[in-house]
């Protein structure tokens, strides 16, 4: 089984396995790509709603490896889709990619290259200088913004 981002529908994605996504992708497509995600309904994708608790599994993997500031609600339910369906994640977000490696859910990337390797981030106050494994949003020290700093 594929579970599908929207990136799928943009770039007219086919296979012949069975396909599921979420509700919210829909919400995300306009145009011709929202015509393409009720016509992969019509002929038999799943809709699925990941439970609640498989969501808090993203949301802890995410926040393990520094991306769920920059996860959106969409990417985290799919991320939860895929851990309840078992099924591979075809994506081209980067952030869902590294996500998915944290929680070992295969990915397929359809227009770009895929990720090399997992990055857990750190962040790092913009006024001060000191780095942070988790995300506060501002640095305890100094009040000044935290950004992600890449950890390598």
């Amino acid at each position: 089984m594929r579970v599908l981002d929207a990136s799928a529908f943009v770039h007219d994605y086919t296979t012949e396995d069975q396909t599921a996504s979420v509700p919210e992708v829909a919400e995300e497509l306009t145009g011709e790509t929202a015509y393409q995600f009720d016509a992969l309904t019509g002929a038999g994708m799943r809709v699925h709603v990941p439970a609640d608790e498989a969501v808090v599994r993203v949301r802890r993997a995410a926040g393990d490896t520094g991306d769920d500031g920059v996860l959106s609600r969409t990417d985290r339910r799919l991320l939860a889709a895929a851990l309840e369906l078992d099924a591979v994640l075809v994506t081209d977000d980067y952030a869902v990619q590294n996500v998915a490696e944290k929680l070992d859910l295969e990915t397929e990337v359809i227009a770009r290259d895929g990720i090399a390797e997992r990055r857990d981030w750190r962040f790092q106050c913009q006024g001060c200088g000191r780095e942070f494994d988790d995300d506060e949003g501002r640095c305890p020290i100094c009040g000044s913004e935290l950004t992600r700093k890449n950890p390598n």
